[in-house]
């Protein structure tokens, strides 16, 4: 076994990406550094290290990780010089693993999608299921770039099993929005917190897709969990009561989901009006599913009128940013959250003068 002992030469053998807390537990586990000598080149507290190895340790109940560090453990103890093998880790360089993570934790953003991974296939898959139980494939993901993810703490497995099932985590999340708005200041030099989303052609990607024009990489963050409504939903008044209630988010998801059914294109100087008008006017009532969503949704901005239509357009259909909302609307700086809260709440009279019919559906 080659001479490794320190966390700084397994730096050196591992690719750039990998956490740095992996260090001291490859060093320790596959190098044979005891855990004193690796305090004392640290210079930190001796429960820092046993801490940071037991953490590892701990991990390799998932599968995913467990496998990962079990091939970071063989380039550890290769030979100096030794041909890396195509299937090591070594292949995935940072700017693939962004790249794809940006692929598959976008659609894993939904709540209802899963990584489905079975222990000896090479490949995961990302899927949603409906209330029905029906499944749609929203990506295909190789068996080292999900292991990397789950190495990072992108995602985790909610149990284990045959067939296991990963969600996206916090960490994920911000790590998405951390990708997102790196793509946007490449692509647009911008400053702004939230862009503009060109939302055309909006809710009908490809299964597979990914794009990487500048309109995409902005899609792909507004399609992140951080919307408007998200970011309202976690705000709180001085009496600890959330800005935006459950049931008045529900009601926004619920119009965004009939704008996806519905594969409505849109434009972003594009008033409430002129949207519902064209969208009325290209109605097909042989498409099925679609054809009733893009009915309801028309109804819906109907009934809320020009400007709560609009907050309700932009902000929970397209994701567009509260900022930018605001400033295309002509409104003043602050109230666009206040039009959305009021524009909810009169959606959830529509809806619930629906009866049946206004339920999420899927």
């Amino acid at each position: 076994m080659a001479d490794v002992t320190t966390p700084e030469d397994i730096a050196a053998r591992v690719p750039s990406w990998v956490p740095k807390e992996t260090f001291p537990y490859l060093a320790h586990t596959e190098g044979g550094t005891s855990l004193r000598a690796l305090v004392r080149g640290a210079g930190v507290h001796a429960s820092t290290v046993l801490r940071q190895v037991r953490a590892l340790e701990a991990r390799r109940e998932d599968v995913l990780v467990d496998s990962f560090l079990n091939r970071l453990g063989e380039r550890v103890q290769a030979e100096p010089g030794e041909k890396a093998n195509p299937s090591k880790p070594d292949d995935l360089s940072e700017a693939d693993l962004i790249e794809e993570a940006c692929r598959v934790l976008v659609p894993m953003c939904d709540p209802r999608a899963v990584m489905a991974v079975v222990v000896d296939m090479e490949k995961a898959v990302v899927v949603r299921e409906d209330d029905d139980g029906n499944t749609t494939r929203k990506a295909v993901v190789a068996r080292n770039v999900a292991e990397a993810m789950a190495l990072k703490g992108w995602i985790s497995c909610d149990a284990p099993g045959r067939i296991l099932k990963y969600r996206i985590t916090q960490i994920g999340r911000g790590a998405l929005g951390r990708f997102m708005a790196k793509a946007e200041n490449r692509a647009f030099g911008f400053a702004e917190t939230q862009a503009g989303f060109d939302f055309a052609d909006s809710g009908r990607r490809g299964e597979g897709e990914v794009g990487s024009d500048a309109d995409q990489n902005a899609k792909a963050r507004f399609q992140s969990t951080e919307t408007p409504l998200g970011l309202l939903a976690r705000r709180r008044d001085r009496e600890g009561k959330p800005f935006l209630t459950p049931d008045l988010v529900s009601v926004g998801e619920r119009a965004h989901e009939d704008f996806v059914l519905a594969g409505l294109p849109a434009q972003p100087d594009e008033g409430c009006e002129q949207f519902t008008a064209r969208a009325d006017q290209g109605a097909d009532p042989a498409s099925g599913e679609a054809a009733r969503a893009r009915a309801r949704l028309i109804g819906a901005l109907n009934d809320l009128g020009p400007g709560l239509g609009d907050a309700v357009l932009r902000c929970c259909c397209a994701h567009e940013g509260l900022e930018m909302t605001e400033k295309r609307m002509g409104w003043s700086a602050r109230s666009g959250k206040i039009v959305l809260r009021i524009a909810l709440q009169r959606l959830k009279r529509h809806y619930a003068e629906l009866g049946d019919q206004g339920s999420l559906v899927g």
